[in-house]
């Protein structure tokens, strides 16, 4: 099932998106037989979990006798990530999603600098009309982009949003197109600050219930996992 869902997204996800398979709360057999369907991209949202995955691929690689078992595999971190919870994500993960305060944008530069590495991240937005959503305003992210602080071991690859929990389809355009506007704020400082590189061009938005809509409104990667791995475990 996981693996027909996979092959069935892959073939229809435009090339210039990416499938990102939300894994939290789902067993590491479940990302297995994602990988096995041709996956390399998995999301985590909680610390403890993303370093229990990563700790249980690692006794795999040695029960199996084979150390680069799944070695292209690729993890990203999605959920709220506390400053005192960076050495439990950033030693890992290939792009952290959800920078939703410059005050974690600033610790995970301070982490970075600290351990000679350059981290990818998303800015996360604050598009939904959700008040109990993170995310950083049109204003602070101006205040990141003007440059008055240089992040140098941050690389901003690009911007993250999730819409209002609705069925409302008006109201989900609305909130992607509050994204879509942002991103205009991040084009307009390309060229003019160290925080912005030119390939600073990723757009995350879109899950399983929308992500036809994100795609067609020039999302160039979705999130999904209920529609791949079923209901969560908790």
């Amino acid at each position: 099932m996981i693996g027909e869902v996979i092959k069935r997204l892959n073939g229809e996800l435009p090339a210039t998106v990416k499938l990102v398979a939300v894994s939290k709360f789902h067993p590491f057999e479940a990302i297995q037989e994602a990988y096995e369907a041709g996956q390399r991209i998995f999301a985590e949202s909680r610390p403890q979990e993303l370093l229990a995955k990563v700790r249980r691929l690692e006794e795999i690689r040695i029960e199996r006798g084979e150390p680069d078992y799944m070695s292209d595999i690729e993890w990203h971190f999605i959920g709220h990530l506390q400053t005192n919870k960076l050495k439990m994500v950033l030693p890992y993960v290939s792009l952290v999603q959800s920078v939703d305060s410059i005050r974690l944008l600033e610790a995970i530069d301070n982490w970075g600098a600290a351990n000679g590495k350059v981290i990818n991240v998303l800015l996360e937005c604050f598009i939904s009309s959700d008040e109990t959503k993170q995310g950083l305003s049109e204003r602070e992210l101006t205040d990141i982009f003007s440059g008055e602080k240089t992040y140098r071991n941050v690389r901003i690859c690009g911007l993250m949003g999730m819409a209002t929990f609705t069925d409302n389809e008006d109201v989900i355009r609305g909130d992607f197109q509050h994204l879509l506007d942002m991103q205009q704020i991040l084009h307009d400082w390309i060229g003019e600050s160290a925080n912005v590189p030119s390939e600073c061009n990723e757009l995350s938005f879109g899950m399983s219930d929308d992500y036809p809509i994100a795609v067609e409104m020039g999302s160039t990667m979705v999130r999904i996992g209920s529609m791949i791995f079923g209901s969560r475990l908790y």
